[in-house]
Parts: structure tokens; C-alpha cells; sequence
């Protein structure tokens, strides 16, 4: 009998492949044509200027370079704006930039022109000779300067306001004018980056016979960039192909599109007739690609004795660069996600999203959900404080209760549809967290530590994550004469572990071994329709699409075993890739069932002959019926009616040392949700390494800007990421699985899960240890101790 592998800790079957230097990313393609051609971009060194002129004369005598692309080269749509790709109807004035700048330059990075040339060096000492006029206007830095609006980013943005939107659910206004307690905070979030180890990537090549083009690129929306290519260059979208090759980490800077290269290659490599690279250096990811996180928080909160939120308002201004492609989606979740597991009766939110000359915003990890998780944790922790009661009695008070799901709280959501919880059980979870952490003895630690003249801090955090977002995602499931179980599926895979885990729904869907299962991703020719992985969706939507496609193939199987065995369907088992009569000797192996599906005229291996016209078939009957197709294979979508919500809880003790301010953790604790689990290792590994990012959000990394819009630590030599010994080493981590209604398999996202509470979790230890308010993420130990000085001197403090 197959073993049940869905909920096992499978291996990861594409490690191995990885761990030997096997893995093919986009830099690794086509190494070997001597006809391949290297592209690079000369990008801005201003973060505000006009574009007087553009001197390419010096570049036309340097021996291979063979072409030199500016805006003024571009013609049709590739001359247009890039696609505002999420319109919506409060961003009234979003902005896009063009594929290479007209005009205008709006950050320090901006691309100006693309040259290509017979390799990497050439082409980066000819973009060095190019000469540009600038006249330079004032920059727009920081939310500060872009609320001031003394400047604006673009001249016909009034006030630098993208977007304003409000949402609200009852009256919060009244609620806390009438609450027997009100506070008043103010929080903020600094920018911060993916940073993946592999930047962005883009190959293409043309093929003038058959005038089909062919593109790599590292992103996360293979069938985006598909769409984009094919619009931008005026090809019909069936003579495009995009596939997504290994990727180095996306972590939501790859789900933006198209990238100006994205566009730019695939153009180079149609007018030159050879294909073309673009490879991106690791200063161009930093002042180019996306980054994400700024925000500032004006929060009013009303409650009662008891701690119950009666009503609250949140204000917000969020800095999202220098354009909009990405529309609204990051403020839009922030907006929403903020109210965690939590039910105030009245909530109202308000966001201004403006523009800066700084690179743009998209998702980064977590996207936008730190920020709320942030200020809904800080509040509570704010009402624990002012109440003098234990953090976690005020959370207990204001969750949602198991017995009121779905809960639904008057609000839209980022897809669009109503913010509905569907699953959760958030007392059983902080119970949970509280015995993993060690929450209730705690001060007989701390006495501890103090004896020993060491501060130490406990916090916790709590959130709620919209995960499987639509509208949908496909699969494509065929099993072949040999046995083998070929699948296909179209969003992007950038570490998460697909091979394995969709492999593990298969074998179990199917009754076939999980060696024998291969699944593709991001891959336009074997899966056209896709829409991307980001949201923590890619098990939730291609998981069950997978699954869903994969009974099509085993109702087939069992149809067509059926007539062979001469048996009923209800009386067919499959295992191990074998279908049998129960109770009996009676048998035929799945490879023999595909075979079977397909009525041939030759016979072309002894495999074949059984369903050669001579072989099998009643004369009296088309070959293939009317309702039927030929092959054993099954295909379906998922369209979810809403998103799932996942949650989880963490917890952290800190030290943080009385002379130099470091912060060392101690201990930290997770317990999450997210519904069945597919794979528990996986599961664990994607919480591991989100905790390892949120460390670094919380107290390593920023993108520092000066007043001029220049990136100071544009290089891992000045922008601190966390090394394993800034990491916690062991992560206690515990699982509720509360089964999601929404779809076949009652799973729910978990790709960003151990990123969203680290700021939140972190503030709330080291005020714990310190025993004064932190306000502001992430924080240094330079920032910690300003924030001491200015404590115990408060003459200081401005």
C-alpha cells in the first residue's frame, strides 16, 4: 500500500541538485553560444534632474559594441510608460517610468540607455563613455519631505499624494471620544530590501524561422513577463515563451514587471538576430530593483477597563518611490492586515501613499504586514502598559473566539473581496506560545539575570496572514507509458521547496510512487495560464489546482482500468503506481493504463502494441469517444472565492548589554497556523528563514538615504545583513492546524509568516528589558543607546 506522504517531513528532493553546484540560474544560460551578446545600462547618478542631452558619439568606434538604445530609439508601446499593472480606483494619480528614461530621471538608478555589446566589459566601458546634460532639480527624500511637498516628484502630482484611502467599519471617531480610556502613539517603520542572493536576470533569443522568441528571466511571474514581452514588442503572446529557470531568492522583488531589461533584451535580441544577457551586478539591485517597509503611523485607540479596543483610528503615510507599478497592494494590506486576530468594535484607517525620488516600492516579504503587525502589537502593548495589566490578558481580551469564524470585519481586502477570516483557534495558540516561551515564569528569569547585573526583555506579537490570493492558478497532470507522473504547473519557484511538496499531493492524489512524480514550474509552454508566486499562494492555489488536476487523472485511470480488469470503478484501488482489483489477483500498472488511452495506428515498442487498431477496441465504437480526448491526463484551475487567512504568534527574550546597547536573543518561540500541513520540514524551514529575515528588518538593515537622494549602503559592505551568529540558533517552534474551508486540501500560506511579527516582537522585548517606549524599527545599538541617554536625561531628549 502507498505510504500517506501529505503531513510527513518528505526530504526536499531538489537539495541535492543545489548542494552539488547543479542548479541552472539565468547567468548560467547559454555560456556556450559563441553568438551570445551582454548587455548594461547606464543608470542615473542623480536622484532628480532634467535630461538636457545624451551624447552616445564617443561608443560608435569602440570594437564590439553593436548597438546603443535612449528613449529617443524607442518607437510604439516600447516608447510608452511601463504598465501600471494593479490599477485601482483611489490611486488617481499613479505614475509609471519609461523602459529608458524621457525627459526626466526621478531616483539615483533610473535606467538612460542599454547598450549591447560581444561581452560584459565592453559593454560596461562603453555605457562609462556616454555623456549626459542634466539639469538638476530638488529631490523629495523621506516621507517628511514628501508631506512637506515644499518639492514635488512630479509636477503634475499635487502635494506628492499617489493615493488617498479610508476605510472603516462602525465610528471610531465617536467610539473613542467615548471610551472611558484613549492613547495616542506614533510609530514608524523604516525602508528596507529583499536583497536575494541572485539579483535580477533576463536572457532571450530570436528565432527569425519560425519568428518565435524565447525568454529566461529570474522572476516570480513567468506569464507576466510572457504578457508584457508580447505587448510591448507587438508579438502575438502564442510566439512568446518565458521560462523561469533556478532563481537565487525572490522574496517579492522579482513579482514586479517588467523590469526596463525585461524588455530591453528580448528588443536586442530581435534587432540583432543573436541572443542577449543581462545579468545584474549587486550595486545595481541595491539603487534599481525594489525596496519596501517605509511607513508612519498616527494611531488613537479607545478602551475600557478591561483593556477591549471600543474604537480605533489609524492614520498612515507610506513612501512608495518614485513610481507606482505595483499600485496600492503594499498600504492596502497594512490597512487591513493591521487588525491581526483582533475585533475592535469600530476601526478606521486612513493612507496617504507618496512619492519620493528614491527606487520604488513593491513587495518585500511580508509586504506591508510587518508595518500593521507593528503598530497593532505596539498598541496593545501601549493599553497592557497604561492598564497595568499582562500583555497577554489584553490580547486574550480582543481576540476573535473559535466559535465566530468566519469572521468577517467590514472591510476590502488586497484581491479585492471582503476581508473574511476563515480558521483559527488564536487562545488555543497564545496558550501555546506561552509554554514554549516560558511567558508566565519569566520574572523568576529576569530576577535571575538581574542578580547577575544582566537586562533582559520578554515580548510577544501576534498576527494574521492573507495568504491565496486569485484569481487562480492551473495544473496539468500526465501520467506516461512509463509509469511516470509528469506535472505542471505555472507560477515561479524560488526555494520554496514545489518539487517536493506538490510532488508529495500527487503521490498521494494519484496512489503513485513519489519518485516518480516531476513537477515543472514557471514554465509558459507547458502551462500558459498562471498568475505568480507571492502571498504565501503557491501552495494554497497551484497545491490544490495540482491536486484537483490530479483526481481528473485518476478518474480516467480508473474508467479506463476498469473496462481492461473487467471490474467496477468502485472496486479499483491504485498504489504504488499499480491498479488493482480489491480482494483479488487482478492488476494493470498505470503505465499500461496510459497506454491504453491512446488508441494508435503503429505500433513504435512493445509498449504500444496493446493499443494498436488490431489490439484493443470495439469496432462497433469510435476509437475516442465523443466526451473523451486521447493520453491519461487530467487538467484543472483553482479560483478561490476570497483568500485564506493563516496566523501565528511569537515570542523573544533579549539581553540587551548595559554599556554597549547590543541586543543578543536569548530565546525565541512560534507557534503557527496554517492550516493542514503539506510538508512539516518545509513548514519550518520557510518560519526559520523568515525569522532570520525579520532579525535582519528588525534590527540590521535600512536603506539609508542622504538629503539628496543618494544611497549610502549600496553594498553589503555598509547595508548589515545578519550572519548565523546573529540568528538564533535553535527556534522553538509549535502548529495548530486549523483547516481552511476554502479549498479541497484546508491549507493556508506560510511563506511569509516568520518575517511579519519580528519588529513587533523585538520593540516589545527591548522596551521590556529597558523599560522605555520604542517607537521606531528597526533599531541599532547606537539608536538604543541614544534612546537611553535621552531617558534618563529628558532636558536631552529633542
Amino acid at each position: 500500500m502507498t505510504t500517506k506522504l501529505f503531513g510527513t517531513k518528505v526530504p526536499r528532493v531538489e537539495d541535492q541538485r543545489f548542494l552539488r553546484g547543479q542548479g541552472r540560474y539565468v547567468d548560467d544560460l547559454l555560456t556556450d553560444d559563441p553568438r551570445l551578446l551582454h548587455s548594461a545600462v547606464l543608470r542615473s547618478p542623480h536622484a532628480h534632474a532634467r535630461i538636457v542631452d545624451i551624447d552616445v558619439s564617443d561608443l560608435l568606434d569602440i570594437e564590439g559594441v553593436l548597438a546603443v538604445w535612449t528613449w529617443d530609439d524607442l518607437t510604439g508601446p516600447m516608447a510608452e510608460p511601463l504598465p501600471l499593472l494593479i490599477p485601482h480606483p483611489t490611486l488617481t494619480h499613479g505614475r509609471t517610468q519609461y523602459a529608458l528614461a524621457k525627459d526626466e530621471v526621478n531616483y539615483v538608478g533610473e535606467a538612460i540607455a542599454f547598450v549591447v555589446a560581444v561581452d560584459r566589459y565592453v559593454a560596461e566601458d562603453a555605457v562609462s563613455r556616454i555623456r549626459v546634460d542634466y539639469e538638476q532639480l530638488k529631490p523629495v527624500v523621506g516621507i517628511a519631505a514628501a508631506r512637506a511637498a515644499a518639492n514635488a516628484v512630479h509636477d503634475d502630482v499635487p502635494d506628492n499624494i499617489g493615493a488617498r484611502m479610508t476605510q472603516e467599519n462602525g465610528d471610531a471617531r465617536a467610539a473613542i471620544e467615548d471610551a472611558p480610556h484613549v492613547l495616542t502613539l506614533e510609530l514608524d517603520i523604516e525602508r528596507s530590501a529583499c536583497t536575494p542572493m541572485e539579483g535580477r536576470g533576463t536572457v532571450a533569443r530570436w528565432d527569425p524561422d519560425t519568428s518565435r522568441l524565447t525568454v529566461w528571466s529570474s522572476t516570480q511571474t513567468s506569464t507576466g513577463v510572457r504578457g508584457c514581452v508580447a505587448a510591448k514588442l507587438g508579438l502575438d503572446l502564442a510566439k512568446v515563451d518565458v521560462i523561469t529557470p533556478d532563481v537565487g531568492g525572490g522574496f517579492g522583488v522579482k513579482i514586479n514587471h517588467p523590469w526596463p531589461e525585461e524588455l530591453l533584451v528580448p528588443l536586442a535580441a530581435m534587432t540583432l538576430g543573436r541572443p542577449v544577457k543581462f545579468t545584474e551586478d549587486r550595486r545595481e539591485h541595491f539603487i534599481s530593483s525594489a525596496h519596501e517597509r517605509a511607513q508612519q503611523h498616527h494611531v488613537e485607540v479607545g478602551f475600557d477597563d478591561d483593556g477591549r479596543v471600543l474604537g480605533l483610528h489609524v492614520q498612515f503615510w507610506h513612501d512608495h518611490g518614485a513610481y507606482t507599478p505595483y499600485g496600492l497592494i503594499v498600504p492596502i494590506i497594512t490597512s487591513t492586515q493591521l487588525l491581526g486576530p483582533y475585533k475592535p468594535d469600530n476601526y478606521r484607517v486612513t493612507f496617504e501613499s507618496l512619492y519620493t525620488n528614491t527606487v520604488i516600492v513593491t513587495p518585500y516579504r511580508g509586504a506591508g504586514r510587518p508595518q500593521g503587525c507593528f503598530v497593532m502589537e505596539r498598541t496593545m502593548d501601549a493599553i497592557a502598559g497604561y492598564l497595568g495589566k499582562d500583555r497577554t490578558e489584553v490580547r486574550s481580551t480582543n481576540f476573535i473566539q473559535p466559535d465566530e469564524f468566519p469572521y468577517e470585519h467590514g472591510l476590502v481586502f488586497q484581491d479585492g473581496r471582503p476581508l473574511t477570516y476563515d480558521s483559527g483557534d488564536y487562545p488555543a495558540s497564545l496558550a501555546k506560545l506561552k509554554e514554549l516561551v516560558g511567558w508566565d515564569e519569566f520574572e523568576d528569569f529576569r530576577a535571575e539575570m538581574a542578580a547577575q547585573g544582566r537586562r533582559v526583555g520578554i515580548g510577544l506579537a501576534c498576527y494574521v496572514e492573507g495568504t491565496g490570493v486569485g484569481p487562480y492558478e492551473g495544473a496539468h497532470v500526465h501520467i506516461e507509458t512509463s509509469g511516470k507522473v509528469k506535472v505542471a504547473t505555472g507560477l515561479t519557484t524560488q526555494g520554496q521547496g514545489h518539487q517536493t511538496a506538490f510532488a508529495q499531493i500527487v503521490a498521494d492524489t494519484l496512489g503513485v510512487r513519489f519518485e516518480d512524480v516531476e513537477i515543472t514550474t514557471g514554465d509558459t509552454r507547458k502551462m500558459p495560464y498562471a498568475v505568480g508566486t507571492f502571498a504565501s499562494r503557491a501552495a494554497v492555489m497551484s497545491g490544490s489546482a495540482i491536486h484537483l488536476a490530479a483526481l481528473r487523472a485518476r478518474e480516467k485511470a480508473l474508467r479506463i482500468a476498469a473496462e481492461a480488469l473487467e471490474a467496477a470503478e468502485d472496486d479499483l484501488e491504485i498504489a504504488d503506481g499499480v491498479v488493482s482489483v480489491r480482494g483479488t489477483d487482478a492488476s494493470i500498472d498505470l503505465g499500461t493504463v496510459a497506454v491504453l488511452s491512446n488508441p494508435l495506428r503503429y505500433a513504435f515498442d512493445e509498449a504500444s502494441k496493446a493499443a494498436t487498431q488490431f489490439s484493443v477496441g470495439d469496432p462497433g465504437k469510435p476509437p475516442v469517444a465523443e466526451d473523451d480526448e486521447p493520453g491519461l491526463e487530467g487538467k484543472d484551475f483553482y479560483s478561490p472565492e476570497r483568500s485564506t487567512f493563516a496566523n501565528g504568534m511569537h515570542a523573544v527574550i533579549v539581553e540587551t548589554d548595559p554599556d554597549t546597547a547590543e541586543i543578543t536573543i536569548l530565546k525565541y518561540a512560534v507557534v503557527h497556523d496554517c492550516g493542514h500541513l503539506i510538508n512539516p520540514m518545509i513548514v519550518e524551514g520557510q518560519i526559520h528563514g523568515g525569522v532570520a529575515q525579520g532579525v535582519g528588518g528588525a534590527l540590521y538593515e535600512r536603506m539609508e538615504y542622504d538629503e539628496s537622494g543618494q544611497l549610502l549602503n549600496a553594498s553589503f559592505m555598509d547595508f548589515l545583513m545578519p550572519y548565523v551568529t546573529e540568528v538564533p540558533t535553535t527556534i522553538d517552534i509549535d502548529h495548530l492546524e486549523t483547516p481552511s474551508p476554502l479549498n479541497p486540501l484546508g491549507i493556508k500560506g506560510a511563506g511569509e509568516a516568520g518575517v511579519i511579527p519580528s519588529a513587533a516582537v523585538f520593540a516589545a522585548a527591548i522596551e521590556d528589558a529597558e523599560g522605555f517606549a520604542i517607537t521606531a524599527m528597526p533599531i541599532s545599538p547606537s539608536e538604543l543607546f541614544d534612546l537611553r541617554l535621552a531617558h534618563d536625561n529628558p532636558s536631552i531628549a529633542g
